[in-house]
């Protein structure tokens, strides 16, 4: 019997997960760099800022800091590492700048859309994300990736963030689904799949990180093994 018998709802998280977000950051920034005649090289700048924009995001997770205090924090201690110097002002226009134009770039990860086209047939799919509600409805629309979703819970909508458990039982119960009937699949070893876990549902964590290695964690590096698991 396969580990995922019975499975009728698939939740997903968004970013990192089926949206591209390193690359689109990415892409983001280079747009605002050339905009605010920022001279500064990109790739440096991103070098520093991806794994700090991380540990802000988890003390975001984890209440230790407001949306507000994540925004100008990731910017200006990127910038500080940098040894580049930006007035707070243009900090907070710049932070701004980039959540508008971040749902503008949309690449998704490969094999993503494939995906889903075999899966929305078989099972119900929904979206639980960290994220900011109206950052990940651009995010969705723009993307094409809003046809294929019938539910969407942003932390910001259900009050509580992954991987509270809290958030998982929200999502159960708007969708008439149930802990035995669900699948998570994300790339947060800690937000995604463990807090999922502790909500009973069954896990795949998306893992893209060669040495993220976790023997006993079933894991897949692109997506389309996923549906090797879930299809016959």
């Amino acid at each position: 019997m396969s580990n995922f018998e019975g499975i009728k709802h698939i939740f997903f998280d968004l970013d990192h997960t089926l949206w591209d977000f390193d690359r689109n950051s990415k892409m983001a920034y280079a747009q605002i760099f050339k905009e605010e005649k920022i001279e500064l090289d990109l790739e440096e700048f991103i070098k520093v800022y991806e794994p700090l924009n991380l540990i802000f995001w988890r003390r975001f997770r984890e209440s230790e800091i407001t949306k507000e205090q994540l925004r100008y924090q990731r910017l200006k201690e990127s910038f500080d590492a940098c040894d580049f110097h930006v007035a707070d002002d243009h900090i907070n226009k710049m932070a701004e700048m980039y959540l508008d134009y971040l749902p503008n770039h949309n690449h998704l990860f490969p094999n993503c859309i494939e995906l889903l086209d075999e899966l929305k047939e078989r099972f119900e799919l929904h979206i639980i994300t960290n994220g900011f509600d109206e950052v990940q409805e651009r995010k969705m629309h723009n993307s094409g990736l809003k046809p294929y979703f019938k539910y969407v819970l942003t932390a910001e909508t259900a009050g509580v963030k992954k991987p509270d458990q809290a958030i998982f039982v929200k999502a159960l119960n708007d969708t008439g689904a149930t802990y035995d009937n669900s699948l998570m699949i994300g790339d947060s070893l800690e937000a995604d799949i463990m807090g999922a876990r502790k909500a009973g549902l069954r896990t795949i964590w998306f893992n893209t990180d060669v040495d993220a290695d976790y023997q006993n964690e079933l894991s897949v590096s692109d997506l389309m093994e996923i549906q090797s698991l879930l299809l016959p």
